[in-house]
Order: structure tokens, then sequence, then C-alpha cells
């Protein structure tokens, strides 16, 4: 079996961080507000001690959804590849509440993905270290490890990415799960 390595945020999860952020604030930004992968960035930074504290006590996963195919695909994709879930969980801005994101993760894995074997959620911030057959994520730079075919799934962040950028770094866009089964399950 080709070993697979698949991201989690906005890969299998979407729009939680917004959502949050949206609250803590009293505002109605979109991802595309951000306009940088750091979608914190929208914080000011004279209240970023305050978001740190609300972002403490909160569930990111509890504001997110999952990705329209995303748990059909991955069932299907766990039975033909051998599928990892490799997601970073320190947190930029306060690596100090990372121990509590890492929880969150694999709860909101582990619950909604019980098909998905749990020894096989990764959870690492270099993922170059990572080798890999095949690799989906939304990060261009996550994408820069070993692999044979690597799957940029189109986000708020990476749209602008021209095709000549795609064909040099040696990615394939995918623009959601449908496009994902129809190289990866045919």
């Amino acid at each position: 079996m080709k070993k697979l390595i698949v991201d989690m945020d906005d890969v299998i999860t979407e729009k939680g961080f917004i959502r949050m952020i949206n609250e803590f604030l009293g505002t109605n930004y979109t991802q595309e507000d951000a306009g940088s992968y750091y979608i914190n960035d929208l914080i000011p930074k004279d209240r970023m001690d305050e978001w740190i504290e609300f972002y403490s006590k909160k569930n990111v996963y509890d504001y997110a959804n999952i990705v329209e195919g995303a748990k059909e695909t991955l069932k299907k994709l766990n039975e033909k590849y051998d599928l990892y879930i490799a997601t970073a969980y320190v947190f930029r801005d306060a690596p100090e509440v990372s121990g509590k994101t890492l929880c969150d993760k694999y709860n909101f894995l582990s619950e909604n993905f019980p098909f998905i074997d749990p020894h096989k959620f990764i959870f690492i911030s270099n993922k170059d270290l990572l080798d890999a057959d095949i690799r989906i994520d939304d990060s261009p730079k996550k994408l820069m490890g070993k692999a044979e075919l690597k799957l940029l799934f189109t986000a708020y962040h990476n749209k602008n990415m021209t095709d000549e950028e795609l064909k040099e770094n040696n990615f394939v866009r995918v623009n959601g799960w449908k496009d994902v089964e129809n190289i990866l399950l045919k």
C-alpha cells in the first residue's frame, strides 16, 4: 500500500479559527480577510494576551465543521492506502497552550474518524521529516517533504498560487474531496 499523509486544518476541517475569532472580536470576518496563512493575524496586537486566554479556554473544533466529502472520501482512502493524518499543533502565538490544542485535535479525530487507527495520527510541526508516497495539504510550505504526488488543497491563503508556481513545486491543485477521489480512487 502507498503511504498517504493528509493534513487536518483547512483540509479535513474548516472555519473553526475564523468563527472563534469572530466570537472573540464581535466581527464578521471571512477567512479571506486574513490575507495570510496565519488567521490569528486578524487579532489586534494589543489584544493578543486576551485572545490567548480566550483561545486556551475553548476548543477550536467546537467551532469547526468537517469539509464536505472529507469523511466519506477518507473512509475510502483508508481502505486503499496506508493513511495517516499529520497535523501541526504548536500554537504560533502561544506555544504554552499547544498541549491543549494537541488534545483537542486528537479527540476530534478519534470521535469523527473512528475508522482511522489513532496510531496513525501524527502531531508534528515540521512535516518535512515525514516521507510519504502522497501528501495532501493546504500549505505549500508543508508539502515540501518527500512525496511522488503532492496535492495542494485549495484554501483561502493559497488561491492566488499560479499554474506556473504549482508546476515549479510539482503540486497538483485539488479544489475539494471530489477532486481527490478523481485522482486517488479511480
